[in-house]
């Protein structure tokens, strides 16, 4: 073990789990002030229930040796894994742990304020397991049918962004709109508090997934920055034009659709590339919040428009812009055609199999007395904080 390297991947890997709590805020900001404990509870959950999942059995079949499609049990429960002689491999656990816990987070943001969590507790469990860990084994593991076609994603524009985006959107299809869908943000420091954690967390997302601290982080670190600042600004100039004003949710929401576009492509591509890659998500993603206004389908906190569709662009937009010199394969604009086929094969394949088995995860976890989908009408009324964690975001008075 490299004890620079070593340094660099232990401190991104606390980047990329704090990123979680930063998405907490982040949602937590965009909804309703009784349902704030309750939104923030879905991320921060999640960091106890899938670190638990992922070193008993999650690692080992997202990474073991098992075949094509998915790992073994090599590894169950980490067996096998010594500190002493396998350090390194322990800390590869560590740094992959935090973008499984951070990906079914993602979800929660198309169905908060109506969820009921004890379910969700079974569904993290279940959706990592067996949507997840395999997607992940295709595309990141020596062995995966994905990784072998040569697909490139470097930090994750498939296997997070893209899955949990159509997941995000079968969820909201599924569990249905809020009684009142429409409703005002509670608190826009904590949107923009959020975001800027992602922001500083995502450092440790892109630069890290190299495994090194060398040329290809710093390159990654840069245009992640870039691709952000680009996207930002476009989100928020387009934004003035069309309604007089720049929001500075529109601006937080830029950056982030900016961050999830070159994720993939952040370990591939130069500084040209990252600012056509945040001008893409700045203008597809805002673009695409307004058709799932005009689609009316309650997804609450416009994952699909920002994770999903900007996961999509990030995908295609690394088969154009990917540079030989940087990454080791080149793009469409480049000369190399071919890639752009392996892309939308990565994407197709993504897509489908997320759906489908988000899907049955969600219809199995509905018909099973006890749990279900949905919060009572009753709940609903009260918020989430109250009647599913007894708590409060805010009180008015120490005697109240």
């Amino acid at each position: 073990m490299d004890s620079g390297n070593t340094a660099w991947m232990l401190a991104a890997s606390a980047l990329v789990l704090f990123m979680t709590p930063g998405l907490a805020f982040f949602y937590g900001g965009l909804v309703r002030s009784r349902n704030v404990v309750s939104t923030i509870m879905y991320s921060f959950i999640a960091m106890a229930v899938v670190s638990l999942v992922w070193v008993l059995w999650g690692y080992s079949l997202a990474f073991g040796e098992g075949g094509k499609f998915i790992g073994d049990f090599s590894h169950l429960g980490l067996s096998g894994l010594d500190v002493m002689n396998d350090g390194d491999e322990l800390l590869f656990v560590v740094f992959q742990m935090m973008f499984a816990i951070i990906t079914p987070a993602l979800i929660t943001g198309a169905i908060v304020e109506r969820f009921k969590f004890t379910t969700y507790l079974v569904f993290l469990v279940l959706w990592v397991t067996l949507v997840y860990v395999p997607i992940a084994h295709w595309v990141w593991a020596g062995d995966g049918w994905l990784f072998e076609k040569g697909a490139l994603d470097f930090a994750g524009g498939t296997v997070v962004h893209i899955n949990a985006g159509i997941a995000a959107l079968v969820a909201a299809v599924m569990v249905g709109r809020r009684k009142n869908a429409a409703s005002e943000p509670h608190n826009v420091p904590y949107v923009v508090l959020g975001a800027a954690i992602l922001w500083f967390g995502w450092f440790g997302f892109n630069a890290g997934s190299g495994l090194a601290a060398n040329e290809i982080a710093v390159n990654a670190f840069l245009v992640t920055n870039i691709s952000a600042a680009t996207a930002a600004l476009t989100w928020g100039i387009i934004s003035q034009i069309q309604t007089g004003r720049m929001s500075a949710i529109g601006v937080a929401s830029g950056a982030v659709a900016g961050l999830v576009a070159i994720t993939p492509a952040s370990g591939f591509v130069g500084v040209m590339g990252a600012i056509a890659i945040g001008f893409g998500a700045g203008a597809l993603c805002y673009g695409a919040v307004l058709l799932r206004a005009k689609l009316k389908f309650d997804d609450a906190l416009e994952v699909v428009a920002v994770h999903g569709v900007g996961g999509l662009w990030g995908a295609i937009a690394t088969g154009i812009f990917a540079v030989g010199v940087i990454g080791g394969t080149d793009g469409l604009i480049e000369g190399n055609r071919g890639i752009m086929g392996t892309q939308f094969i990565a994407i197709g394949a993504t897509l489908g199999y997320s759906l489908v088995a988000t899907a049955v995860i969600l219809k199995v976890l509905d018909i099973i007395p006890g749990l279900g989908l949905r919060v009572s009408e009753n709940d609903e009324d009260q918020g989430l904080d109250l009647t599913a964690h007894g708590e409060r975001a805010y009180v008015s008075d120490g005697a109240d």
